[in-house]
Order: structure tokens, then C-alpha cells, then sequence
């Protein structure tokens, strides 16, 4: 169901971005490493309208981002809620920054009326583990959650510039509830997105489900006048499951 997969994704709503080109990948394209300029967003709280639908019932909520990088270090916090459900998710990544950008340490999600599940990135044993289930992968560099890697996408393209154009791609290696794969964005094109702050220019950036699979297409618009922030996100399975979120409010703590 797209409200699990939603919760799995962990609406981290904060997106980011990679420098990079087109034809720059890791020699081993299945884990991606590749070592990338990246300047972080400044620390922000940002406030989302949600809403979804789910075989035919409309669903509304939202969602609260708490993002924070300084010191050699960040913490980003997702909380999603919808009316009448309450809190769906409460997930939270937490790490260290060094030369490939974010470096999790810890993954955290608790999904409403399911036990807790972590994700663990062992830097000294350079080994990815998770609570749910057996599977280990080796760490390379850049690894990244599915909350971190919102902001690590928005520290890539902030570093970017003109190489964070329509066409090109940024594959990074995204760990899962159990395990991880290689996940590939294509920046698609610059557009309006009408949000709480009103009309925003934003560079929309997807990653397409493979045909046949029942993995999700994600969406997400970053704003380059607004430091590179998503603005809006959707998460889509199929042609009649979708989770979106669009921005209310950006603040400074």
C-alpha cells in the first residue's frame, strides 16, 4: 500500500541534490560512491500541507521537517500527521557531515501502531545493518537514508550550479526499512509551484519507478531563490495511489 511505502520513504521532505554530470558514476553503478561538491542548506523548520489518496479516499494533513547542520554534525526530524489518523510517522536521521557530504550514523522511524525500526551506519566497521532483518552492506561513502537524502540532494545542487540542469543524473545508494539499492534522480525542468509563500520557481528532480515493479515514482521540487528547500514532493504508485506534500512555511530557528 502507498501509506506504507509513504511511511518507508519517510516523507523526509527535504530535499537534495548532487553535483556531478550525467556520465559520472561509480564503477560499480548497483552502490554508487561518488564523492561530490556540496554546500548544506542553513538549519531550518519547515511546515507542509499533505494530502493523499489511496483507492479512491482523500486524505489530509501535515507535516513538520526539523533540519539541522553545524559543527561537523546534523539532525533532521519528519513528523507526518493526518486528520483523524494522527501521527503516521515520526522518523530521524542523525550523523556526521565529512567529504562525501552527509554521513547518517542512525536512522530511526516509528510508523503508527508498528514497533520501531533503525537503520544502522557502523563507520568504523564501515558496515550499513537494520534491526529489521539480517542484510549488511559495505559503506563506500555517501550512503544515505530515505530522510537524509532529501538534504543531501539539496547540499549537492546548491554546489552544482549550471551542472544541475534538465537531462542530468544523480545516482546515490539509499538505505531502506531492510535493505538498500541504487536510486537515480533526473532533473527534469525548472517550474512554477504555487505554495504557502505563493508563486515559487523550483527545479523539479524525479526518480521513476522501475517498469513492472512496485516501487514508487518520487517527485520533488527544489527552490533555488529559497536555498534549495523542497517546496513540494509526491510520492506516486501507479496511476491511482499518491502522497503529496506542498510547503506552508520556512523558518529560521
Amino acid at each position: 500500500m502507498l501509506l506504507d511505502n509513504f511511511r518507508q520513504a519517510g516523507v523526509a521532505f527535504t530535499l537534495a541534490l548532487a553535483l556531478g554530470s550525467t556520465t559520472s558514476q561509480a564503477a560499480n553503478p548497483a552502490h554508487p560512491a561518488i564523492k561530490r561538491a556540496f554546500e548544506l542548506p542553513p538549519s531550518a523548520d519547515l511546515q507542509y500541507d499533505l494530502s493523499a489518496r489511496q483507492r479512491g479516499l482523500s486524505l489530509k494533513g501535515d507535516a513538520t521537517v526539523t533540519w539541522r547542520a553545524g559543527d561537523g554534525k546534523y539532525d533532521v526530524r519528519v513528523e507526518s500527521r493526518v486528520a483523524i489518523l494522527g501521527t503516521l510517522l515520526d522518523n530521524r536521521s542523525q550523523g556526521a557531515i565529512d567529504e562525501f557530504g552527509l554521513a547518517p550514523a542512525e536512522f530511526a522511524e516509528k510508523r503508527m501502531r508498528k514497533d520501531p525500526t533503525s537503520i544502522t551506519f557502523d563507520r568504523g566497521e564501515k558496515v550499513m545493518s537494520f534491526s529489521e532483518g539480517d542484510k549488511t552492506y559495505p559503506l563506500k561513502g555517501g550512503e544515505q537514508d530515505r530522510v537524509s537524502i532529501t538534504w543531501q540532494l539539496a547540499a549537492v545542487a546548491r554546489a552544482a550550479g549550471d551542472k544541475f540542469k534538465p537531462g542530468s543524473e544523480w545516482p546515490f545508494f539509499v538505505a531502506g526499512r531492510s535493505s538498500a539499492e541504487a536510486w537515480t534522480f533526473k532533473v527534469v525542468k525548472r517550474e512554477k509551484v504555487k505554495t504557502g509563500l505563493g508563486q515559487i520557481d523550483a527545479v523539479l528532480v524525479s526518480r521513476e519507478a522501475l517498469p513492472d515493479s512496485r516501487d514508487q515514482s518520487i517527485e520533488v521540487w527544489l527552490a533555488p531563490a529559497h536555498e534549495w528547500y523542497p517546496v513540494k514532493i509526491r510520492f506516486t504508485e501507479g496511476d491511482k495511489e499518491t502522497i503529496e506534500q506542498t510547503l506552508k512555511s520556512i523558518s529560521q530557528p
